[in-house]
């Protein structure tokens, strides 16, 4: 799935009480709770308390008295085992306050006798039936104390069987038949599902996912079966008088009734309008990670594949598509027809079950033995060649370059009017944002590589994702880190991979990172594992790897062995490991497994710092960490491939050498004529190096001498270590300063645009202050002096241009506010004829949006625009408006969803807060709004997680901290234990050290 930033890429829990009960698992401790019994003293509430075969009554005072005498039975009153329970226990109980200390003479008689029972008892179970007492009876060993598990309570008041996030394993699904009739009028449809499963373990009940249906019938061998829900995990359950026998087959069969969606996942509604101004409607998919179960009853996890046969009724003017091709259509009445879909050909997960009911027309071309077609809504039918003819030409690619062809006959490629990810890759269903997908006869190179690399990630994951899925969410990036990866290697898009590769670097510095494969317990956990060290870092480590290894087809044989192994099934991160270790051919290198098992079971990265004294260069690695007072107690170690060069040959891939750091400490040697050395060759590597006062010097020199000494690469890598190196304290702000003196000379993109983002940052910090801006001018003034405002052919230029153009306009020069309010004026009196080039559309609607005439204008052709990608540029023009009534109506607007689709009101708040005005208006409307966001989009998802970033990452105050900090504690459930807030907060603290320690200086040196 592709996330949204920059460049288009990709569960609240249902409560069955409005207060939920508490359940208490008191056998187990809870590191949760302060270990002192004088910090927390537990009183449970007597008519809610669940208590592990207690039950919700209460104690009358007898019963406390012979409290005691229930521990004789193994489980105290909190049902633990007197041998475990301590005087520390955090649940210690106060007893209430009496009248007299003294139990009554006959609570004394009734204790006695009721000891002298349970002791003959104990004793008889023990001596005779030489074992302990337990829920399950004999026999279990002496020397354990079982835990028992704390069953839920159903919605009609039973016990639920299953008590765990994740399925039992004891049913296995082999396949499905679907029928869904949507009523596009009331919004909602009726369902008749049909699973066919076998019984892998003996069991009483089947456990299943289901979100919000109301089952209307179940049947299991041709009898009525109850259905038992538990809410608050969307689990259902049948539970069977006899058991399921191992090895037997076995049917079920649901009816049910639901809402269509209205937020943008599980079969969602959604509209737009047409070119005659007419409202139109349709439904849409989107089951990735947790929401196949809010369209179907389904076993709802990666690994339970199974194969689906799908038939949608439609009205005769809608037409429908799912992921494989249609088998027939028979009419039901006059208004009414049923598609048939052929039975999927693949076993395939259930997220990657798709299906649509709407108004789209098809572009087709054969590729292969693959029938490959663009679908869009009519009007829109002209901008769908470019994507047809690279989803033909990338196809074609993958099935040579993996050895194994795409294996379904069609492969549909749909743009939705209203879809919040950037595209999602159903397997022969690939769903898209029409931004992410369609573009005009005129559009401008920058804008077909957008849509080229999204296209490529989403044919990736046809292989990486759908052909191999991952066992579980905790090995997200083996589908998104490959799918990232290969989108950048297939189309060689070098400039865009380096800069994404320095923002995953830059997150997983922070202390509230996470490791690539990392524990996914809850709903929330699966949600925010979309992010950039799935996404981005898990793309990186697998270019550090292919660099490293000998030859240049040791990787793609390493890749080909592990999806021809795992080939229609799941696996992990060790089976990655494994595959790629068995073809390594090379006796000397390093075991794969071995080294990038440091890379993917660890948060974080290295800092490799270099120190010489002659001949001799020591490398010494720590953990890059930015919460400085934690870094002195971590032990991460990595085998880090570090690769060097020097000043006698800096260029070639043949000065490339390879040194392996696996201790904290190593030494290579140099000659001593050496004058510098550079360290981590185009940046292929996840570390960053610091090369100490000297090294830094050096390399400062040899760049202000002459520039072409180093690659591109390596001159972007030097300016965003050495800011990275100035965050953390390691070098002075000076010496960025001096690094940064060059730039002048400057004539590639991508240091460029990582030295103007990296100035950005502090420029937004520092409230944007004068002496900031004339630094920044002076810097750049000979590079944005020498740009024109014309066509421009090449891709590279174009980023280049317009993140230089951007930065002035911004920064208020005047030959660049001139120059774009020029074009905009001309673009008005041609009533849109007059184009303005697409990489700079969005610099000049900008610099339109500033003044309310201007912005005015802009509302209005955005209301009449038809081409989305220029659509959106308006739209980020209108949100960079200084205005506060402006920015209150847009934001507003976002949110409802009439005029401004919702799908962008990530984008717009982001854009919102870029400006002076706007992000402390932009965080108040978050915390006013936050429930409604969170209907909007689920609790974690990167949706959420670029809001709270945008709102706050700005902040460099207490003041600010602790309010964001009060704000996300009273969330609660809704949104207090997101790892994204603990991003939040941990920037604002970052952000408050930096300015305590640089303001000063920045003002003498800027």
């Amino acid at each position: 799935m592709e996330k949204r930033v920059n460049l288009p890429r990709n569960m609240i829990e249902n409560s069955m009480f409005e207060e939920e009960p508490d359940v208490v698992d008191l056998g187990k401790d809870s590191t949760s709770f302060p270990v002192c019994p004088y910090e927390v003293v537990f009183e449970p509430r007597s008519s809610r308390l669940l208590v592990r075969g207690l039950g919700e009554n209460d104690m009358d005072e007898d019963e406390e008295d012979c409290e005691s005498s229930a521990r004789l039975l193994g489980m105290s009153f909190m049902n633990r085992s007197s041998a475990t329970r301590s005087d520390s226990s955090p649940y210690t109980r106060q007893a209430p306050p009496r009248s007299c200390s003294q139990p009554s003479t006959r609570t004394m008689v009734v204790c006695v006798l009721l000891l002298v029972v349970v002791v003959s008892m104990t004793m008889a179970l023990y001596f005779f039936t030489g074992c302990k007492f337990t829920k399950t009876g004999c026999p279990k060993p002496n020397n354990t104390t079982p835990v028992e598990t704390v069953y839920p309570v159903s919605t009609n008041g039973e016990l639920f069987p299953w008590a765990e996030l994740r399925l039992p394993r004891s049913i296995c699904p082999l396949s499905y038949n679907l029928t869904l009739a949507p009523d596009l009028d009331k919004m909602t449809f009726t369902g008749h599902t049909v699973i066919y499963m076998s019984v892998r373990h003996d069991t009483n009940y089947i456990v299943l996912h289901s979100s919000n249906l109301n089952i209307a019938n179940a049947t299991f061998k041709a009898s009525n079966v109850t259905v038992l829900e538990y809410k608050p995990r969307d689990q259902i359950a049948v539970k069977f008088s006899e058991k399921l026998k191992r090895g037997q087959h076995c049917v079920l069969t649901l009816e049910y009734s639901a809402k269509l969606s209205n937020t943008y996942d599980g079969f969602y509604n959604s509209s737009y309008t047409d070119k005659n101004g007419n409202k139109r409607v349709l439904a849409a998919t989107q089951f990735e990670p947790l929401a196949a179960r809010k369209a179907f009853p389904c076993f709802d996890e990666p690994a339970f594949k199974a194969t689906f046969l799908v038939k949608i009724n439609r009205k005769s003017d809608y037409m429908t598509l799912s992921n494989m091709p249609m088998a027939k259509s028979t009419p039901l009445n006059d208004s009414l027809v049923q598609d048939e879909y052929k039975k999927t050909s693949v076993n395939m997960s259930t997220y990657l079950v798709a299906f649509i009911v709407g108004d789209f027309i098809p572009v087709t071309k054969d590729v292969s033995k693959t029938q490959v077609s663009v679908y869009s809504v009519p009007e829109k039918k002209e901008h769908t060649d470019y994507a047809l003819d690279t989803a033909s030409k990338l196809l074609e690619f993958y099935n040579n370059f993996f050895e194994i062809d795409y294996p379904l006959k069609k492969l549909d490629l749909v743009a939705i009017p209203d879809f919040l990810a950037g595209a999602m890759e159903n397997w022969g269903l690939i769903t898209f944002r029409e931004t992410s997908l369609l573009v005009g006869k005129q559009s401008s190179p920058l804008e077909k590589q957008v849509v080229a690399s999204v296209i490529a990630h989403e044919l990736a994951h046809q292989w990486f994702g759908n052909l191999v899925t991952m066992s579980w969410w905790n090995d997200l990036w083996l589908n998104e880190g490959f799918a990232t990866y290969m989108q950048y290697m297939s189309l060689q898009n070098g400039n865009l991979f380096l800069a994404v590769r320095f923002r995953a670097l830059d997150k997983d510095a922070l202390n509230s990172s996470h490791a690539v494969s990392t524990d996914v317990n809850t709903e929330e956990q699966v949600e925010e594992m979309f992010d950039s060290v799935s996404y981005e870092k898990g793309a990186s480590i697998l270019l550090m790897l292919n660099a490293s290894l000998p030859g240049d087809q040791q990787f793609r044989k390493g890749i080909i062995q592990y999806l021809k192994q795992f080939s229609g099934s799941n696996t992990d991160t060790d089976g990655l490991w494994n595959s790629l270790t068995q073809v390594e051919v090379s006796t000397q290198h390093q075991n794969v497994s071995e080294m990038m098992s440091s890379w993917t079971s660890q948060k974080g990265f290295p800092l490799v710092t270099v120190s010489r004294k002659g001949d001799q260069v020591t490398l010494t690695q720590e953990h890059f960490l930015l919460t400085s007072d934690n870094a002195m107690h971590t032990s991460s170690m990595w085998i880090i491939p570090v690769t060097y060069l020097n000043d006698s040959c800096s260029l070639a891939p043949e000065c490339r050498q390879l040194f392996t750091l696996k201790t904290k400490t190593g030494i290579l040697k140099v000659p001593e004529s050496v004058k510098w050395l550079k360290l981590n060759y185009k940046n292929t590597g996840f570390y960053i190096v610091h090369y100490g006062d000297e090294g830094w010097r050096a390399l400062t020199e040899a760049l202000s001498a002459n520039i072409s000494v180093l690659t591109h690469e390596d001159r972007a890598s030097l300016i965003h270590n050495i800011f990275a190196l100035s965050r953390l304290g390691r070098v002075a702000f000076h010496q960025v300063i001096n690094l940064l003196n060059y730039m002048s000379n400057e004539t590639e993109t991508s240091p460029v645009t990582e030295a103007l983002l990296q100035l950005n940052r502090i420029y937004r910090l520092l409230d944007k202050r004068q002496e900031n801006i004339n630094y920044i001018l002076n810097l750049f003034a000979p590079l944005m002096n020498k740009k024109t405002w014309g066509e421009e052919e090449s891709v590279s230029k174009q980023e280049l241009r317009s993140t230089l153009l951007e930065m002035a306009c911004n920064l208020d020069e005047k030959r660049c506010i001139q120059q774009a309010k020029s074009l905009f004026k001309q673009y008005i009196e041609s009533n849109g004829t007059s184009r303005i080039p697409g990489d700079l559309q969005r610099v000049v609607f900008t610099v339109a949006a500033q003044s309310d005439e201007g912005w005015e204008s802009l509302l209005n052709m955005y209301g009449h625009a038809t081409y989305d990608a220029e659509k959106r540029k308006m739209l980020e023009g209108l949100a960079s408006t200084p205005n506060t009534r402006a920015l209150a109506w847009i934001l507003k607007a976002g949110l409802n969803g009439d005029i401004i689709q919702t799908q962008e009101l990530p984008l717009v708040i982001s854009t919102v807060c870029n400006s002076f005005s706007g992000y402390l208006f932009a965080w108040d409307f978050v915390q006013e709004n936050w429930d409604r966001l969170i209907e909007k989009f689920p609790v974690g998802s990167f949706a959420i997680q670029t809001i709270i970033k945008s709102a706050t990452s700005q902040f460099s105050t207490q003041r600010h901290l602790d309010q964001v900090q009060a704000f996300f504690s009273s969330l609660k459930e809704r949104g207090s234990q997101m790892r994204s807030v603990q991003e939040a907060l941990e920037t604002i603290r970052l952000n408050q050290c930096w300015m305590d320690k640089n303001l000063p200086s920045l003002r003498n040196l800027l």
